[in-house]
């Protein structure tokens, strides 16, 4: 990942638009982590927090990673101007090196399409996932209108589903929750929810 563009952008991320689209991500996200008190969520990609520090009531713990450590810093001003306990960062990219780690959730928000291989990420966080695990992704459906570079232009639900039933998930659930005006690349898309156990 380009962590540059990240590391500039750190300060200035948490735009209306960005916290609006999280805010329709956390509504989509907390009743799956109902019954999960005694669970720890790992948030991959998490940038400023704006999902996962709003999903701190639901889980045990929560550790953030991300490969920006400017988005940690507002991550941690954020944690502690909330008071919030059970939240940690760390600074990490898993598509260089995977520390040891474990957690009951890993969740991973619009931040799949930013990785260009994605098999080997997938792989990385089931190897991080307890056994029984969920790993919930959310992001963007396939979108022909999009042509970039550096980013997927969003996912097909088949395609997903084979790329995690090969990196050994037993069961995938994806469904499409949200259609929104020009949220991704200016342009107007839909965003999946695909939640996997392993």
């Amino acid at each position: 990942m380009e962590n540059n563009v990240f590391e500039q952008m750190a300060r200035r991320y948490d735009t209306e638009e960005r916290i609006e689209l999280a805010n329709v991500i956390v509504k989509e996200i907390r009743p799956e982590l109902r019954n999960n008190q005694s669970k720890s969520l790992l948030d991959y990609g998490s940038g400023t927090g704006l999902v996962s520090l709003e999903l701190s009531d639901l889980v045990a713990d929560i550790l953030l990673v991300d490969s920006s450590k400017e988005m940690l810093e507002v991550a941690k001003t954020k944690i502690a101007q909330k008071g919030i306990t059970n939240s940690k960062v760390l600074y990490s990219d898993f598509t260089q090196e995977t520390p040891k780690l474990k957690a009951d959730i890993v969740l991973m928000s619009l931040v799949l399409l930013h990785i260009p291989d994605t098999k080997k990420i997938l792989q990385e966080l089931f190897n991080i996932l307890n056994d029984g695990g969920k790993l919930m992704i959310i992001d963007f459906d396939k979108n022909e209108k999009i042509h970039h570079p550096k980013v997927h232009n969003g996912f097909s639900h088949d395609d997903l589903k084979n790329r995690l039933s090969e990196v050994g998930f037993i069961s995938t659930e994806i469904k499409t929750f949200y259609q929104g005006n020009r949220i991704f690349m200016n342009q107007d898309a839909s965003m999946f929810l695909s939640s996997s156990i392993k």
